[in-house]
């Protein structure tokens, strides 16, 4: 067989991708992952001569109905023994909502991950993974609008929703409807090496690394926390955002002490009443951004910063891109003289 001369690949011995189904997974996702592999695969294997073993092959699982047994309903090199290298768990739109823990799929993955199986899961397939107990103590990510949902299911798992994906080696998390693409391409990146992942990730237009959950994720505080007072202290710091607002005003509109208001805050929101506050005008500056052209230093003192500097490593921190960055990604106003620009060449 040739080899590659690509050192990032050294071989190409082959490698499986069991991609894991249940009535649950998203189609979408299942989909594109096939794609994805698919591509790397055919990219991979232009390098090496006519005769060479593919190096990836592809399998699905399904667990269906009440059977015990998981069944490989596609593969790619079928009549072969198969020992996926990685299993995946594509976006599932019932595991958040639906205790599935008495799956075979759970058993299952657990004795795949005891022989050396990597196990990777996307979006709500991570409840399923975390139901194995192989997340327990580790970080981990998933949607951001589950996030509460997770760590209320998951107490012994760290939850966290700014990333995209959080790789353990052995187990792999991944955020968001689409960060399918992400995982698929950090696999690629491990199992195929730097360069099929580059060539992979500019045949598909997709960005190759670097995207963070944050920069997508509003700020969306809990109310549904069944405290009153605080509910009412919440409402009056959304519509003061852009004040300078103190801990005692916000404790005498709860009519609360202010040590118990604190407490009581901290309780229900998850966050100390300056952080929140804090999470409101970034909100605003967010909005500011997208759609309007008031420049950087104007947004800053608009939502009460006075020392701009400070603004912009705020907003660097809690969003993960500079309030620059953000508005060249972002802006509805940039899309749409783009869109404008692109018509008005094709008449």
């Amino acid at each position: 067989m040739t080899k590659s001369s690509d050192k990032s690949a050294p071989g190409f011995s082959q490698v499986e991708i069991g991609l894991v189904c249940d009535d649950g997974t998203s189609r979408a996702g299942l989909y594109g992952l096939t794609d994805l592999f698919t591509y790397a695969g055919d990219i991979a294997s232009a390098r090496l001569s006519a005769e060479a073993k593919p190096p990836m092959r592809l399998t699905q699982w399904q667990a269906t109905g009440d059977s015990s047994d998981i069944i490989c309903v596609y593969d790619t090199a079928p009549g072969s023994p198969s020992a996926p290298t990685v299993l995946l768990l594509p976006g599932n739109t019932v595991a958040p909502s639906e205790d599935v823990s008495d799956s075979p799929l759970i058993p299952w993955l657990r004795q795949k991950h005891s022989q050396g199986t990597i196990l990777a899961a996307v979006c709500g397939g991570v409840f399923i993974l975390a139901r194995t107990g192989l997340l327990t103590g580790r970080q981990a990510t998933t949607h951001w609008a589950f996030t509460d949902q997770f760590a209320a299911q998951f107490p012994d798992i760290l939850t966290e929703t700014d990333s995209m994906v959080i790789d353990y080696g052995d187990v792999v998390t991944a955020g968001g409807v689409l960060a399918w693409a992400d995982l698929g391409l950090r696999l690629v990146e491990r199992l195929l090496g730097p360069s099929i992942m580059a060539q992979t990730a500019r045949y598909m237009n997709v960005d190759p690394s670097g995207r963070e959950q944050r920069f997508y994720s509003g700020f969306e505080p809990r109310t549904k926390h069944g405290d009153e007072p605080i509910l009412k202290a919440q409402r009056w710091l959304a519509a003061n955002r852009e004040s300078a607002v103190t801990v005692a005003d916000a404790a005498r509109r709860a009519g609360l002490e202010q040590r118990t208001f604190l407490r009581r805050f901290v309780q229900a929101t998850g966050m100390r009443p300056s952080e929140y506050q804090q999470r409101l005008r970034i909100s605003r500056a967010r909005e500011m951004l997208e759609f309007t052209r008031t420049s950087v230093d104007n947004i800053a003192l608009s939502i009460g910063y006075e020392d701009v500097g400070g603004f912009r490593r705020v907003f660097r921190k809690i969003v993960g891109l500079t309030p620059s960055d953000y508005r060249r990604r972002f802006s509805r106003l940039g899309m749409a003289a783009k869109t404008s620009a692109e018509s008005a060449q094709t008449r």
